[in-house]
């Protein structure tokens, strides 16, 4: 599965909310600093789809706010 999330660092709280276009915004409490966001995200979803955190893959946008996360769920 491949979704696009827009990823809100920085925050007072961590969430995953999902948008009716089926893409997610993600906030979280993680700076943007050191990779330490991306690792938040990817925490935060496998949580959210109850997956293993190696399962979840961003394909697009390590550097960005918008990304597309690859979800393996087999």
């Amino acid at each position: 599965m491949v979704i696009k999330v827009q990823v809100k660092p920085g925050g007072n709280r961590n969430e995953v909310i999902e948008q009716s276009d089926g893409s997610y915004i993600i906030r979280t409490t993680a700076k943007p600093v050191d990779n330490q966001a991306n690792v938040a995200v990817i925490k935060l979803l496998a949580k959210y789809f109850q997956v293993p955190k190696t399962s979840i893959h961003i394909k697009n946008g390590a550097s960005s706010r918008h990304k597309t996360i690859e979800i393996k769920t087999d």
